[in-house]
């Protein structure tokens, strides 16, 4: 039996190891899909990051994503909130358009990320995040 999510978290995993792949970083796959996060990726000097990958399609101008993971099971569904030890980088791929985004976990807020992939409609510059400002993959092993 096919699951939807799963597939597209497949999906977006494929489109973040081919991004980074192309500028020169290497991608290790950890055998355990319990950890907090996804894949490594392994500079050309050896420095290595925790990925955590997230598909997410844009709506209305933005990709949303919530930080943290949820299950259910026969208890009901269950949240696990964003520790910022639990990854290095937060990749997220956009279907459309078509956005691999990197984010350091520095960079995150505790409880959800907004990326805004169209200009606001009423002009808004200050205080957004424009997903294209998160797009170049050897950003995830620069020091901020």
């Amino acid at each position: 039996m096919r699951h939807h999510t799963k597939d597209k978290g497949d999906i977006g995993l494929g489109h973040i190891i081919g991004d980074l792949m192309q500028v020169g970083i290497q991608v290790a796959l950890p055998l355990s899909e319990h950890l907090p996060f996804d894949i490594i990726a392994i500079s050309e000097h050896g420095e290595l990051r925790r990925v955590q990958v997230k598909y997410r399609a844009a709506n209305e101008g933005v990709i949303r994503t919530r930080l943290g993971g949820s299950w259910a099971d026969r208890n009901g569904t269950h949240r696990r909130r964003f520790e910022p030890d639990d990854f290095d980088v937060l990749a997220i791929y956009c279907p459309e358009p078509r956005l691999c985004c990197y984010l350091l976990t520095g960079e995150l807020p505790s409880d959800s990320v907004q990326l805004k992939v169209s200009p606001a409609r009423n002009g808004q510059v200050r205080g957004v995040r424009v997903a294209t400002d998160y797009t170049d993959p050897l950003r995830i092993f620069q020091r901020h």
